[in-house]
């Protein structure tokens, strides 16, 4: 039996294109693709966290700034995002005035802290006429809240300029930074 040269051509364009469904997967799943991105870390809790005040203060335009630093005190790398809450206490633990207002000084970024790495906030405080406006007192400390956690730490700070009562928003602070607020400490 003779084969027809279109019966030929059908075969062979029968037989092309069995051969591209099955080697056209394959080709897919064996090319490069791009890497995959690492998860970014979870977000850091208190449980991981470490907060403290680089003093002394600097002086600048009648406001006090400190440096409040986080340190990851974990075994595994968080992230933290936006601004901490904070606010001054007495000796009680009792809120003192109105708690801190959120600064644009700086663009609001994700910081990634490794196992034993320190971020900080400017955390500003007024001081001389602007408590003028307020019953001022004299705080034991400040209640931290890391940016997206509802639990706290107090760090003892006496002497931090508070109002006795809510009114002018007195104390403000930055969005988390990277790296220590401290000149030539590295932790």
């Amino acid at each position: 039996m003779m084969l027809s040269p279109r019966l030929i051509r059908r075969a062979g364009a029968g037989a092309a294109a069995v051969a591209a469904a099955v080697l056209i997967p394959a080709v897919a799943l064996a090319a490069p693709g791009r890497a995959a991105r690492p998860a970014a870390a979870p977000g850091c809790t208190r449980a991981q966290l470490q907060d403290w005040i680089g003093v002394p203060p600097g002086v600048a335009a009648g406001t006090a700034y400190y440096q409040l630093e986080i340190s990851n005190v974990s075994a595994r790398a968080c992230t933290l995002f936006g601004f901490p809450g904070v606010f001054a206490v007495d000796g009680n633990g009792t809120q003192l005035g109105s708690p801190a207002q959120r600064s644009a000084s700086d663009p609001v970024r994700r910081v990634t802290l490794g196992r034993g790495a320190t971020a900080h906030v400017e955390l500003g405080d007024g001081t001389g006429a602007d408590f003028a406006r307020c019953h001022p007192v004299a705080a034991s400390g400040l209640r931290v809240f890391a940016p997206g956690d509802f639990r706290s730490e107090t760090i003892p700070l006496p002497g931090f300029g508070a109002c006795r009562t809510p009114g002018p928003k007195l104390i403000s602070v930055s969005p988390v930074l990277a790296g220590t607020g401290i000149p030539h400490f590295s932790h």
